[in-house]
């Protein structure tokens, strides 16, 4: 059985602070790109914070799923740049998660390795 549809998909990269192992990041992206399910990818959350960049209010308002790190974290980054999240928001933190334990939340099938 698989898990429920996450609604909209967000995946963060991560791209510039490198606090998510870097084969985590891979596993998940691939495996969204191989689901045929809708997502948006965004270099990095935090870059887009700082920046107070117009598109994380967009992002808030579509609810869904969060793929990136710390959930406070995220949290925190929308809140920092004016556009806070709702609270029927999931965040999956890949910073602590297996990338098998993310794709599950996703309601993505587990990748089985064949050798």
């Amino acid at each position: 059985m698989s898990a429920p549809s996450p609604g909209r998909i967000l995946y963060c990269h991560c791209a510039y602070a490198q606090v998510v192992p870097a084969e985590t990041k891979t596993v998940v992206l691939e495996q969204l790109s191989a689901s045929g399910i809708a997502f948006e990818a965004v270099p990095d959350l935090c870059e887009m914070s700082a920046k107070r960049d117009p598109g994380l209010a967009e992002i808030a308002s579509g609810g869904g799923t969060i793929v990136a790190c710390y959930p406070r974290a995220v949290k925190w980054l929308f809140n920092a740049a004016g556009t806070p999240l709702p609270s029927d928001v999931t965040i999956l933190n890949m910073r602590e998660a297996a990338a098998a334990d993310v794709a599950v939340a996703l309601g993505l099938a587990p990748q089985v390795e064949t050798s």
